[in-house]
C-alpha cells in the first residue's frame, strides 16, 4: 500500500504542475487548438469528421473526447486542455506500468513515472495544449507496449513449460508436468486470442488517431513476429496473423473509410508528411538537413535544453550537469544484459529517428514529434537509476537533478509571458492573444461579423465568439506573402463570408500585406476605417465588400502547409 501511495503522490505532482501553469494562464490559445474545439462543437451539432480539419494524418478522436467533455461541462478553452491533462495522467500511469513490468522493478516504474510527471517544457506544452491527437498517441503507444510485453511473456512462459516437459520425460512427476502444461497452454491460447486482437486493434486505431503511433507499433510488431516465427508452427502463425489483421482492420476502420471516399494515395502522402512538405532540395541534402535539425534543435527541445518555439537556453547553469547525467544514464543502459523488451524500447527510438530523418516531418524540429523520445528516456532512466541507486546512492542525485532542471525550464518559460508556453514556433505568426477580446469587442461595436484574415486569427475568433464572428483565413501570415489554401480548413466559413454584403479585414504583423491591401482599396475606390489593436490591424466599415478574387492575386500561392 505504501508503494502505491508513492505512485499516487507522483501522479499528483504531475497534476499540480499542470494546474499551476494553467492557473498562470501561460498557454496562448491558437488556431490549431481552436480547430479542435470547433470540431468538437460541430460534432455535438451532428457533424462526423473523420480527420482533423485539413490534415488527414490526425484522426478526430481528440475532438470526439472534447465533444464529450463539452457535453457535460460546457464549451471552453479550459475544457479542451483538461482533456489533455486527463490523457497525460493516464500516460504517466501506463509509463509506470511499462517500467514496472518490462524491468520487473517497482522502483524503475516509479522513477519513470516521476520523470514523466515533471517533464521538460516541450512535453509539458504538448500534453496540455491540444494539437489534435498527440496526447492520445502517447497513451495508445504505451498501451501497445504493455500488450506487447504481456504477449511476449506468454511466449516465454510457454517456452519454459515445453522445456520443463522435455526435461521431465523420465521423471516421476511427468504427469504433473503434463497437466500443468495443458492448463498453461490453454491459458496461453485464450490470452493469445485476446491479446493479439487487442494489440492489432490498438495499432490500427493509433494509425487513424495519429500516424506517430507507428513508431511504437512497428518495433513492437517486429518483436512479436520474431517470437512467433521462432516457434516454427504454421497453424499458430496463420492464427496469429488472422487475429492481428482482424484487429488492425477494425481499429483502422475510419482510416479505410476515408481512403475509400477520398483516395488512398492522398491519405498515404499525408501520413508521410505532405502537410509539411515545403522542401525543394534533393533528397540527400534534405536528409542531411534533417539530421542537423535532429541533433541541433530536436533533441535539445526533447530533453529541455531549449523551448520548442525558440532557440535560447533553459536552466543554463545546470546544462553541463544534465548532459553528463543523461550521458552516464545512456552509457549504463548500453551495458545492461539485453532482453527483447529493452530492444523494443530502443526500436521505438530508432524508428522515430528513421521516420524523422527520411520523411518530410524532419523539416519540423519544433518538438511535438519528439514527445515519444521523452517517454522512452524516462523508461531508460527509470531502469538505470533504479538499478544503480541500489549500489550507488549518488544516482538519486541524478533523479533530483533532472527534476529540478525540468522544473526550472517550465518556470523560466512561464515567467516570460508573452509568449509563455506557446505552440507557435513561427515568430511572425506568434500573436499576443491577450488583445483578442478587445478585437472581438471592436468588431461587435461596428457590426462586423464577417471578413477575411489569416489562419491564426480566424479560427480562435470563431471559437471564442461561438461562431458569431466568422472570418475566412484567406490572408497570408508570412511576411513575404506566401499563402496556401491548406490554411482554409473549413470551407463553410469562406462560403459564408463570400456571401456577406459587409466584410471586414484583419491583418497581423505584416506591413507588406497592409501596404498592398491599402493600395487595393484605393484602386477600387473603397473607403474604410482603420484601427490597430496590439498585433492586429482592423479594416472596418468598408464602403463595399471585396472578395477573394480581388485580393488573391496579391499573394504568392503555394501548395505547402505551415
Amino acid at each position: 500500500m505504501k508503494r502505491y501511495l508513492l505512485l499516487g503522490l507522483v501522479v499528483l505532482s504531475g497534476l499540480l504542475l499542470k494546474a499551476f501553469l494553467l492557473a498562470l494562464n501561460v498557454f496562448p490559445f491558437n488556431a490549431d487548438e481552436a480547430i479542435v474545439g470547433l470540431m468538437a462543437r460541430h460534432i455535438l451539432m451532428g457533424e462526423k469528421p473523420i480527420f482533423f480539419y485539413g490534415q488527414a494524418y490526425m484522426g478526430s478522436l481528440d475532438a470526439l473526447l472534447v465533444a464529450g467533455f463539452f457535453k457535460v461541462f460546457g464549451q471552453s478553452v479550459l475544457g479542451i486542455r483538461l482533456v489533455q491533462v486527463i490523457l497525460y495522467l493516464f500516460t504517466i500511469l501506463t509509463g509506470f506500468w511499462i517500467g514496472y513490468r518490462f524491468f520487473e522493478s517497482f522502483r524503475a516504474g516509479l522513477i519513470a513515472a516521476l520523470l514523466l510527471a515533471i517533464p521538460p517544457v516541450n512535453t509539458t506544452l504538448y500534453t496540455t495544449v491540444s494539437l489534435g491527437g498527440y496526447g492520445e498517441a502517447l497513451l495508445i503507444g504505451n498501451l501497445i507496449l504493455i500488450i506487447t510485453h504481456y504477449f511476449l511473456k506468454n511466449f516465454e512462459t510457454s517456452s519454459e513449460i515445453h522445456s520443463s516437459e522435455s526435461e521431465g520425460e523420465n521423471d516421476e512427476h511427468h504427469g504433473e508436468f503434463k497437466r500443468s502444461s495443458s492448463v498453461n497452454l490453454l491459458i496461453e491460447k485464450n490470452n493469445s486470442i485476446y491479446l493479439l486482437s487487442l494489440w492489432g486493434f490498438l495499432c490500427g486505431f493509433g494509425l487513424w488517431v495519429n500516424g506517430l503511433t507507428l513508431i511504437y507499433s512497428l518495433p513492437a510488431g517486429m518483436a512479436l513476429l520474431i517470437q512467433i516465427l521462432r516457434r516454427k508452427n504454421i497453424p499458430i502463425l496463420l492464427r496469429s496473423s488472422t487475429l492481428l489483421l482482424a484487429g488492425l482492420l477494425a481499429g483502422s476502420l475510419p482510416w479505410w473509410i476515408f481512403a475509400f471516399q477520398n483516395g488512398l494515395n492522398n491519405l498515404v502522402h499525408e501520413l508521410f508528411g505532405a502537410a509539411v512538405a515545403v522542401e525543394s532540395e534533393p533528397f540527400f541534402l534534405r536528409t542531411v538537413n534533417h539530421i542537423v535539425y535532429f541533433v541541433i534543435l530536436g533533441l535539445p527541445a526533447a530533453i529541455g535544453l531549449r523551448p520548442p518555439w525558440d532557440v535560447f537556453w533553459l536552466g543554463l547553469p545546470l546544462i553541463p550537469f544534465i548532459l553528463l547525467a543523461w550521458g552516464k544514464i545512456l552509457w549504463d543502459w548500453t551495458r545492461l544484459p539485453p532482453s527483447i523488451e529493452y530492444r523494443v524500447i530502443e526500436g521505438v527510438i530508432l524508428t522515430f529517428v528513421v521516420g524523422f530523418v527520411f520523411t518530410s516531418f524532419g523539416v519540423d524540429p519544433s518538438g511535438r514529434y519528439f514527445l515519444p523520445v521523452w517517454v522512452m528516456l524516462s523508461l531508460i532512466g527509470g531502469k538505470v537509476l533504479a538499478k544503480q541507486s541500489n549500489q550507488k546512492p549518488v544516482y538519486w542525485g541524478f533523479v533530483g537533478l533532472i527534476i529540478i532542471f525540468n522544473l526550472w525550464g517550465n518556470i523560466q518559460c512561464a515567467m516570460a509571458n508573452p509568449p509563455g508556453l506557446t505552440t507557435q514556433f513561427y515568430a511572425p505568426a506568434r500573436l499576443d492573444m491577450k488583445d483578442m477580446p478587445e478585437v472581438i469587442q471592436h468588431l461587435r461595436d461596428h457590426g462586423e461579423v464577417r471578413g477575411y484574415s489569416n489562419y491564426w486569427v480566424a479560427y480562435p475568433m470563431a471559437f471564442l465568439t461561438d461562431e458569431e464572428i466568422i472570418f475566412s483565413p484567406r490572408f497570408p501570415y508570412h511576411p513575404d506573402l506566401r499563402y496556401t489554401q491548406r490554411d482554409d480548413r473549413y470551407l463553410l466559413y469562406t462560403k459564408q463570408v463570400e456571401e456577406s454584403n459587409q466584410v471586414a479585414l484583419i491583418t497581423t504583423r505584416n506591413p507588406l500585406l497592409d501596404e498592398k491591401l491599402r493600395d487595393l482599396l484605393h484602386e477600387k475606390k473603397i473607403s474604410w476605417n482603420e484601427k490597430k489593436i496590439g498585433d492586429f490591424v482592423l479594416y472596418t466599415n468598408l464602403s463595399q465588400p471585396i472578395r477573394i478574387v480581388d485580393f488573391e492575386k496579391l499573394f504568392i500561392q503555394t501548395n505547402a502547409s505551415r
